[in-house]
C-alpha cells in the first residue's frame, strides 16, 4: 500500500472511552431522559413507579409499596413519578421531596428512603436526608409518615 492509500482508511474504534460513570449510574441517566419525556403526563408518571415497584425483588417491592401507600396517605398532595428510575414523590413545582433505592439498583446492602434539599426536614444546623431500610414495621412507618407530613409541608 502507498502512503497515500492509508491515510485514507479511517480508524477503527473498538470501544467507547470510559466515562467514569458505572453501568448502572449510565442506566440512571438514560432513565432520566425518558422521565422528562414523560413528566407533563401524571397518569403516565404514576404508572411508571408501579411498574419499577413491580419490577423490584420481594422484599424491596413490599418496601416500596408501603412507602407508596405512606406518601399517598399522609401528603396526597405530593405526585408520584421515576426519578433516575425510583419511585418518587414531587411537589406541585416537580421537585422531587422524597425517594426510595432499592438496594438491588446500585448493588448495595439496604434500601434507601432519602429526602432532596426542597423538603422542609431543616432542624437546627443538621438533620438526616436519607435513611437505611432493612424492614418496614409499624415503627418505621409511624417514623417515615412523619417525616413525609413534614417534609411535604
Amino acid at each position: 500500500m502507498s502512503p497515500k492509500t492509508d491515510l485514507k482508511k479511517k480508524p477503527v474504534i473498538t470501544a467507547k472511552k470510559n466515562s467514569g460513570l458505572s453501568a448502572e449510574e449510565i442506566a440512571a441517566m438514560k432513565e432520566t431522559i425518558k422521565e422528562r419525556k414523560m413528566a407533563a403526563n401524571k397518569d403516565e408518571m404514576e404508572k411508571a413507579v408501579f411498574e419499577k415497584i413491580a419490577a423490584m425483588k420481594d422484599n424491596e417491592r413490599v418496601m416500596a409499596k408501603k412507602i407508596h401507600e405512606i406518601v399517598k396517605a399522609v401528603a396526597p398532595q405530593l405526585a408520584p413519578k421515576t426519578w433516575y428510575g425510583m419511585p418518587a414523590y414531587a411537589n406541585a413545582e416537580g421537585k422531587v421531596i422524597c425517594f426510595f433505592q432499592a438496594a438491588s439498583k446500585f448493588g448495595v446492602r439496604y434500601n434507601t428512603f432519602g429526602f432532596n434539599p426542597d423538603a422542609k426536614l431543616d432542624d437546627g444546623n443538621m438533620w438526616a436526608a436519607g435513611f437505611a431500610l432493612v424492614k418496614i414495621t409499624a415503627a418505621e412507618e409511624t417514623k417515615i409518615a412523619a417525616l413525609v407530613k413534614k417534609a411535604a409541608r
